[in-house]
């Protein structure tokens, strides 16, 4: 069969009506999967090709390095700039929740004190460690820190 020809079209003599695709094979569950199981091999598909091209901030080697620490072993690029993704995801909304979290602050201060124009953001343990509390972390200072 040629590259540009499509495959012929099951005809009503063949058990299948005209223009619709043949049986979907059986999963290894045994189950025919469904049009949005396929749809979603689809878009999985497309997206591990657009993993091939993705390059993450994290570096390659630091997310190697974690890796490596934690006792994950795999050879595949793709699962690995997935999880330098998911981690750079994870940071963002921590760093996004920090800085809601320092603007809320910010403005109670303004109520109670002064008004100043030249207050620059700064990441503080205080906002950071709020922030972090939304997603299980707690950090908590040692007593002799207090």
């Amino acid at each position: 069969m040629d590259a540009q020809q499509s495959p012929p079209a099951a005809s009503a003599s063949d058990g299948g009506s005209v223009g619709a695709p043949g049986p979907r094979p059986a999963t290894p569950s045994g189950r025919i999967p469904s049009r949005s199981d396929v749809q979603s091999d689809k878009n999985l598909a497309e997206f591990l090709v657009q993993m091939d091209a993705y390059v993450p901030i994290i570096p390659e080697a630091v997310t190697d390095y974690y890796l490596a620490q934690a006792g994950f072993e795999c050879s595949d690029v793709r699962i690995k700039r997935l999880l330098a993704l998911a981690t750079q995801k994870f940071i963002s909304d921590v760093a996004n929740d920090a800085f809601q979290y320092n603007r809320i602050r910010q403005q109670a201060i303004k109520e109670k004190k002064f008004h100043s124009k030249d207050r620059k953001t700064v990441l503080t343990m205080e906002d950071l460690t709020a922030a972090l509390t939304e997603y299980g972390v707690n950090i908590k200072k040692p007593e002799y820190f207090s």
